[in-house]
């Protein structure tokens, strides 16, 4: 992040790198405009211009000239690429597939947000730490549907978040409130200011996808705790779980660099259990009973959520 809660240029290029290698921009095709990204993204036009030109460095794009948008290089002659597209999961996408290693949630959330986005009515519960990870796949869903290519009739998206008022687990200063106090709250204001940063830009891509027409329905509310593991429940047949690892790094917070507790959750494997006939009883009850466990929480101990 660049310290003001909105994407790098190589969270940019990541994010387009796995459109681009789950097959969903194709070989040929023109890559979305600049305006569309930037309105995306919520970045500065530099910002998609250097992801853009990471991405070119890399071999994924072509004909970059002036008078047109680049296209998807064709690269389904390189080894170990078949025909340009990524592995296809057994849950329908690439990603994460019953019998693939578990991607990166940054990485393997977006193409179980599209799958999710087929549906005509669309349902998207998560309970996470600062809703990074999907703010960044609502956002490239933002744009399928201003190109047309998918349509839902409406779109519902409920989300979990810590309170800001608790004392959270992580992230957390290491350091003691009698040794440094002010480090405290320089973390905290830094993770809630993460907070309400990605929490608004998800909720303006959701209101943004009404100028289509769509039905949008977007609400957070706040936990009284500190989750372990980020959830998400896709139109009530699909749980992707994450653990949050906590570690002990330094960051910089303004001018004070501040050794705390934290967990980097993009970088979390995210698993996949989804329900069906020809899925395994065991994947339809997590599903099911992740749902409750979600839908328990949202109706009792959590409380309303105002981002800012």
């Amino acid at each position: 992040m660049n310290g003001i809660g909105k994407p790098t240029s190589e969270e940019v290029a990541e994010a387009l790198r796995a459109r681009i290698e789950s097959g969903e921009l194709a070989a040929g095709q023109p890559i979305p405009t600049q305006k569309s990204l930037v309105e995306a993204f919520g970045v500065q036009r530099g910002v998609i211009r250097r992801a853009l030109r990471s991405l070119q460095e890399d071999g994924l794009l072509t004909e970059v000239t002036r008078g047109a948008p680049p296209r998807i290089a064709d690269r389904s002659a390189e080894p170990g690429v078949a025909g340009g597209a990524g592995v296809t999961g057994a849950a329908g996408t690439a990603g994460v597939g019953a019998d693939e290693t578990p991607q990166e949630t940054m990485v393997a959330l977006r193409p179980r947000i599209t799958e999710a986005f087929r549906a005509d009515h669309v349902r998207v519960d998560a309970l996470c730490l600062t809703a990074e990870s999907l703010s960044a796949a609502l956002g490239e869903q933002r744009l399928r549907i201003q190109d047309r290519s998918v349509a839902p009739s409406s779109v519902t998206v409920r989300v979990l978040l810590p309170n800001r008022n608790i004392e959270l687990a992580f992230p957390r200063s290491v350091s003691t409130a009698d040794t440094h106090p002010d480090e405290g709250d320089l973390v905290h204001q830094r993770w809630l200011q993460q907070r309400n940063s990605h929490g608004t830009v998800l909720s303006d891509h959701l209101v943004g996808m009404r100028s289509a027409g769509i039905d949008v329905d977007v609400r957070f509310r706040a936990l009284p705790f500190t989750p372990a593991v980020k959830l998400y429940v896709l139109n009530g047949t699909e749980a992707l779980l994450a653990y949050y690892k906590v570690m002990v790094r330094e960051a910089e917070i303004g001018r004070t660099s501040v050794e705390m507790y934290d967990a980097l959750g993009d970088k979390s494997p995210l698993f996949s259990f989804v329900s069906g006939e020809t899925r395994l009883r065991r994947d339809e009850a997590f599903v099911a009973e992740s749902q409750a466990w979600f839908d328990a929480l949202w109706d009792t101990i959590a409380t309303d959520l105002a981002l800012g």
